[in-house]
């Protein structure tokens, strides 16, 4: 079983920053440095592509429908840090998300 990745600052697209994520499966973990809090999680089969729909456009891609999820993270972009669990296949990522769901109180816990 791979591990988590040590916490990092969420990317910049403003400043051409880029994502350190696994292309393929895997899970992602924000939370607020600055409170500690978990703000969102999730999991995808290109991990790097879906972590880039945490943004609103133009920064972002991909069809998110929770607007206030992504200007949140474009609002707090400062404070926000992200880890990631690369993941062998999909099947593995869904049930680690599943452990971070019930593991932590998110504000966006979906």
């Amino acid at each position: 079983m791979n591990e988590w990745t040590d916490w990092k600052a969420f990317p910049d697209p403003r400043k051409n920053d880029i994502f350190i994520a696994p292309f393929g499966p895997g899970v992602y973990d924000l939370q607020n440095k600055k409170t500690g809090e978990p703000i969102l999680f999730g999991s995808g089969k290109n991990c790097a592509f879906r972590m880039s729909s945490l943004l609103p456009k133009p920064f972002g891609c991909g069809t998110r429908k929770n607007i206030k999820k992504r200007e949140y993270v474009l609002e707090q972009l400062l404070n926000v840090v992200y880890r990631v669990l690369p993941c062998a296949d999909v099947k593995t990522a869904r049930k680690m998300e599943k452990q971070l769901r019930e593991e932590k109180s998110y504000l966006f816990p979906t």
